[in-house]
Formats: structure tokens, C-alpha cells, sequence
């Protein structure tokens, strides 16, 4: 069956005068919107690790934690946890722990994350970006299949037979990579044996359709079995497109002038906002608009998940909510019919 899932960063949210709220009051609103995902039929929400002032949410496990205790069915993982600058250990350690407090609900979207501030917070090298990563991913792959860890490698002293508290329940932990379009990053996932989860944030969709060939090349030379495929891309709904267009653009030109002007693109416009929309990996509009675009690209990309990154830039609380509950009653019921036909 095809799941529809959520994601967010976080995004700092501003009130009605335009002015920042504060972080802490960030992370209740994003406690609550969780709640009203859960209660919509929503199937998932992912929270992204970042560490810097755009984004709330550095510790993506505890606010997880805190929604596991207030819902009953939504599934509950991060988008992604930066395995890189973390110990896979402890990552494993208090993904267990959520999984057993949400008695079988979570699941760990692991990544390099598209920023760089965790390496010097956590005081690790841009050189040894590659090394840090495979070597991660390679423990955290082998905790949750096996119950004791034999490993070494470059990155820290070698265990043996170690065995990892809590352990996870018969269920397992549900286990993707986020993936940004390297064919590297694709075969590395079939290698590990996990689920691949495609960032597509711009641009047509159906470019990214080479890489699924690829994904399922390096199953069948790799004799690995075939996992499920996930996209994550943003968006954003209103009652009609027109409401949705004017409600999204000021927050998405903030965020994308912000961080082009830290890496160097030009200012975003407004006609390349509606080209995304129109054409590209933006799913804006009112519920049938965006149920149409999300439908096509999960059958013409032949993915079994589809997780909708509904902040982006400092929407209000209050449109936030309002965007959930068309998604989770209306969005949501329009892409199973629209597949089914």
C-alpha cells in the first residue's frame, strides 16, 4: 500500500506582525501539528536534524518522543538524523528506545544532511566526509539486523561481539537513507540492504527515474531484495491554488534567498517559484491540484511512499494546521483514488 507521510525541518515561524517566534514555542506548535496529523490519517511524520537559526529542531528523537506520547497510529522517524557527525551507536540506541516507547512505530531516515554546521559543532573534518559516513552507515546497518556488533574500521576503536541496550522487538526498525541524486549514494543503500529515500527539491520528477533503474539494476546484480522506495518533497495546501501560491511565496523566497545568498545563487523569483509549481518538484495548491501532481509522480516513478515537506520557510502555525488537515481528509483519500483507477 502507498504511504503518504509528512516532513519538516521545523522552520522557524513568525506572528502576525512578521516577527520570529522563539524556538522553544516552535517546537509545541510542531508537538501539535504532529497531533493533528495523527488524528487526519496521515501515515508518517519525519523531523530533519539541523543546527542553525532557520531551523528549530536539533534533537529530533525527544520531540518525537514527546508526539509518540501524545498519538496512537501516525509512524514517527527523523528527515533525516545526520549519521555523519553522530555516533550510529547512540543513534541506534535512542532509535530503539523509540520504538519500543511507541510500541513499534519509529523509523530513522539516515543522511549526510544537505549543511555543513554539524561538523565543526560536533568537531569532526569536511575532509573525512565520505569516510564518516560509510563507516556509519555500515555499524548502524548491522545493529539492526544482528544482536552483538563485530566491526573495524578508521573511525573508532574495533568491538567485538558488542551487544547494544535496548535491543529492538521482533518488529525491527524501518531503516532508509535520504539520497540526493548521487549513483554512489543509490548503490550504497542496496549494498547496506536499507530502503531508498530520494530528496527531490526541484525540477522535474521524473528525472530522478535513472536512479531508480539503477536502484533496481544493483538489486538484482547485488541479489539483494527489493525494498521500498520513498520520495521527500515540499509543498504546501490551501483551499485553492491561488490561496496556496500567495500563502507559500513569501516564506519559500525568504528561505531560498537566505540560503542562496550563503552559497551563492542568484535571488529567487517569483516566475521560477510558479515554474516549480507548474513543472517541477513544488506541490503547491488546492487539495485536487496537488493530490493530481503527487499521483503522477508516485506512477510514473513507481514509488511506494511520499512524503510531502509541508513547512518551508516561516508559514504561520495556523495556515500550517489548516495545510494537514486538507492534506491528511482530502489529499490524502484523492491520490489512493486516483491510483486506484
Amino acid at each position: 500500500m502507498i504511504q503518504l507521510g509528512l516532513d519538516s525541518f521545523g522552520d522557524v515561524t513568525q506572528d502576525a506582525q512578521g516577527v520570529a517566534l522563539p524556538m522553544d514555542q516552535v517546537l509545541r506548535d510542531v508537538v501539535e501539528q504532529a497531533v493533528v496529523a495523527d488524528q487526519v490519517g496521515i501515515d508518517f511524520i519525519g523531523l530533519g536534524e539541523h543546527h542553525r537559526a532557520d531551523f528549530a529542531i536539533s534533537a529530533p528523537e525527544i520531540v518525537l518522543a514527546t508526539i509518540a506520547g501524545r498519538t496512537s497510529h501516525i509512524r514517527l522517524g527523523s528527515a533525516v538524523t545526520v549519521l555523519s557527525t553522530d555516533d550510529p551507536i547512540r543513534v541506534f540506541q535512542r532509535f530503539s528506545t523509540l520504538n519500543a516507547l511507541s510500541h513499534g512505530r519509529a523509523e530513522v531516515i539516515l543522511g549526510r544532511g544537505s549543511f555543513t554546521e554539524s561538523y565543526g559543532l560536533f568537531d569532526h573534518r569536511l575532509e573525512d566526509y565520505e569516510v564518516l559516513f560509510e563507516e556509519k552507515l555500515d555499524i548502524f546497518a548491522q545493529l539492526v539486523r544482528q544482536p552483538s556488533l563485530t566491526w573495524a574500521g578508521q573511525i573508532r576503536g574495533p568491538l567485538t561481539d558488542q551487544v547494544v541496550y535496548p535491543p529492538l522487538g521482533p518488529e525491527g526498525l524501518v531503516t532508509w537513507v535520504g539520497v540526493g541524486g548521487s549513483p554512489e549514494s543509490v548503490v550504497r543503500v542496496v549494498r547496506q540492504d536499507l530502503q531508498l529515500m530520494l530528496a527531490i527539491i526541484g525540477g522535474d520528477p521524473r528525472r530522478f527515474a535513472p536512479y531508480i533503474d539503477l536502484y533496481h539494476r544493483a538489486v538484482a546484480q547485488l541479489e539483494r531484495p527489493i525494498r521500498p522506495i520513498g520520495i521527500h518533497s515540499p509543498g504546501f495546501v490551501a483551499a485553492t491554488d491561488e490561496e496556496a501560491i500567495e500563502l507559500q511565496w513569501p516564506a519559500y523566497q525568504s528561505m531560498f534567498g537566505r540560503i542562496g545568498r550563503e552559497r551563492g545563487w542568484p535571488p529567487t523569483t517569483k516566475e521560477n517559484y510558479l515554474n516549480e509549481i507548474r513543472h517541477g518538484s513544488l506541490y503547491v495548491g488546492s487539495p485536487e491540484t496537488v493530490a493530481r501532481k503527487i499521483a503522477a509522480t508516485i506512477r510514473d516513478l513507481k514509488v511506494q511512499r511520499f512524503d510531502l515537506k509541508y513547512a518551508t520557510g516561516p508559514v504561520s502555525h495556523g495556515h500550517l494546521l489548516t495545510c494537514l488537515e486538507l492534506y491528511g481528509e482530502k489529499v490524502i483519500p484523492m491520490v489512493r483514488d486516483l491510483l486506484a483507477h
